[in-house]
């Protein structure tokens, strides 16, 4: 048995089950939230995870439990995100665009706030091989247009938060970029990729925007009911990286199967379906390895 799995009081398994009596007070979505993770929302990270895998989904989410390992990229690509951040947030403040030291020492100082777990590198990887990377691809994007804005930044690493799927928690997003451009609010995403983006990919990233960009609606309302428009900086790990910028104009219909889908990810979370699903891919990066072995239902 795996210790400190997800609990849930007699009211939610009522709930849960259809049998709450009429003169039972039903939690709220956000409650139940709560009582089972600790957390009043749900993030489309935590969607993707369950998505995933059901059962790592519970580990990271509902347990104290602490990984075995995280893989080096997750690493590399949060770092080089924090960079990227570095590098707006010093525009948005009114300051000269900083230099690759500068970048490379917001990079290095994410990377060690980050391994306390120890790092599991691929066959060809060091902490100093992906350091070289990191310099080779943030001196692309300094000389790349994206770096450049020319547009009015309205937030950087914010949090919006809103109930914007019926049925579920709140949803709570932490938006990378987000600003005025050509007379719409567009959200920019910083993503790393092994290779460049093609149009399948990026419809295969779409759903986290989409979500995005609904939690988003009211301020672009606010400022004159502006169209909202999702974008992606994608920097493509090669021996030359490869900067680009990537647009979706998102329309009520795909917004609305996203929630859809989140819909029934949340149904099966609070109905406590936990199980493993395991595959060569998701298994390898994984850092739940033993527990899972040990997982007995």
């Amino acid at each position: 048995m795996i210790a400190g799995t997800c609990s849930q009081s007699q009211t939610t398994r009522n709930v849960i089950h259809g049998t709450t009596s009429t003169n039972q007070t039903l939690p709220s979505p956000n409650d139940l939230a709560f009582e089972l993770t600790g957390r009043d929302y749900i993030s489309y990270s935590a969607i993707s995870s369950y998505q995933s895998c059901p059962l790592r989904y519970q580990f990271s989410y509902c347990t104290d439990m602490v990984r075995e390992f995280v893989s080096s990229n997750l690493i590399f690509g949060s770092a080089i995100h924090v960079a990227i951040e570095h590098h707006f947030r010093s525009v948005f403040e009114g300051e000269a665009s900083p230099s690759l030291d500068s970048l490379m020492a917001a990079y290095e100082q994410a990377w060690r706030r980050d391994t306390d777990t120890p790092v599991k590198f691929g066959k060809t990887e060091s902490k100093e091989t992906l350091r070289d990377l990191a310099s080779r691809m943030l001196t692309a994007f300094q000389a790349s247009e994206v770096s450049k804005m020319d547009s009015q930044l309205l937030a950087i690493e914010e949090e919006f938060r809103g109930p914007i799927i019926d049925g579920c928690p709140d949803v709570l997003g932490r938006l990378d970029l987000v600003d005025l451009h050509e007379n719409a609010v567009r959200i920019t995403d910083f993503k790393t990729s092994r290779s460049r983006r093609n149009e399948v990919k990026i419809v295969e990233s779409a759903p986290q925007q989409l979500l995005y960009a609904d939690l988003v609606a009211p301020l672009a309302k606010a400022l004159g009911n502006l169209p909202v428009r999702i974008e992606w900086i994608v920097i493509a790990k090669a021996k030359k990286p490869i900067v680009e910028r990537h647009a979706l104009t998102p329309h009520a219909g795909q917004i609305a199967r996203t929630k859809a889908g989140i819909r029934q990810v949340w149904r099966a979370i609070s109905s406590g379906h936990f199980y493993p699903t395991p595959s060569s891919m998701g298994c390898a990066g994984c850092g739940f390895s033993a527990a899972c072995r040990q997982w007995e239902g």
